[in-house]
């Protein structure tokens, strides 16, 4: 557990659920310890599990959002099966990551430095060496992608919905 990322309980109480209930995403608040289904990292790090996201208190900020992303980053028959792994493409997974950037701007408590910050401690692994630098420079097909599906719009602000 890397001890560097601010945790779920550093925000304010309901942050993440006002957030993301314009998607309709569901979250599972478990208690200390108890163990996260749909984790794909174990431990601390959030699940899915069709519509709901499951964190604990010390589940990553930033691994909430981005499995929260994937969710709505999934059309709704994949969403209907969402268990774990999302399954998707390269491109997919950099549009999850783009969105989170923007989403994490919009989270009070948090922002996007922050998230670039514990994307880096985790351990994401960018071409460019960090995260900020992949998003400011090498992730024209994440947004391209996010604009493709209607999850952003024209002055690169999210929508508010998941895809359908």
């Amino acid at each position: 557990m890397n001890s560097d990322v601010m945790r779920s309980s550093e925000l304010a109480g309901g942050a993440l659920e006002a957030l993301l209930s314009p998607y309709g995403l569901q979250l599972r608040w478990l208690p200390p310890d108890a163990p996260i289904p749909g984790s794909y990292w174990g431990e601390t790090e959030a699940g899915l599990v069709g519509d709901t996201l499951y964190l604990r208190a010390d589940t990553p900020v930033h691994s909430a959002l981005h499995e929260a992303c994937h969710w709505i980053c999934v059309d709704s028959a994949r969403r209907a099966t969402l268990h774990t792994d999302a399954k998707g493409c390269d491109t997919e997974e950099m549009g999850v990551c783009y969105l989170q950037a923007l989403l994490a701007d919009e989270l009070p408590g948090y922002s996007r430095a922050r998230l670039f910050a514990d994307m880096d401690a985790w351990g994401y692994n960018f071409v460019l060496g960090s995260a900020a630098a992949w998003f400011e420079r090498d992730s024209a097909d994440a947004l391209a992608f996010l604009q493709r599906h209607g999850l952003v719009d024209q002055a690169l602000r999210p929508r508010g919905r998941r895809r359908d």
